[in-house]
């Protein structure tokens, strides 16, 4: 097997995870504020989402600040070397709201709630990213 189809195994001990569950927002909005930190070192990626218009970037920061602080205290890896390795958006539940309309009707709100997974890496020296 090459090393270009090597699949990574997520059991190996050079990486951290951390899931935020029931985020208000939907999944469309919050992977555009996430697609942007993917591959990136992790201080590029806390920078980019401090500065960042979106509103829901803030919970996006809280959540790798969280796989931060788990590659530190439960990993024991390097915060120099981390990178953001994967980040993605799940659909969690979505509330469903009515409002009255016309002539006896009603109208249906729905307002989603996403999950965001991100799972950050110790890059290797003979790894190029």
């Amino acid at each position: 097997m090459s090393e270009a189809n090597k699949i990574k195994n997520p059991t190996d001990d050079k990486f951290s995870k951390a899931i935020g569950k029931m985020i208000r927002t939907s999944p469309i909005k919050l992977n555009d504020a996430v697609k942007s930190i993917r591959g990136k070192k992790v201080g590029d990626a806390l920078s980019h989402l401090e500065f960042s218009k979106k509103r829901i970037s803030n919970e996006a920061k809280k959540i790798l600040e969280s796989a931060i602080a788990n590659a530190e205290n439960n990993h024991s890896l390097d915060i120099d070397k981390l990178y953001v390795d994967e980040a993605f958006v799940g659909k969690n539940l979505v509330m469903k709201r009515f409002r009255p309309r016309a002539r006896g009707r009603t109208g249906k709100i729905l307002k989603p709630f996403s999950q965001l997974t991100i799972i950050l890496r110790e890059k290797n020296l003979e790894e190029k990213k």
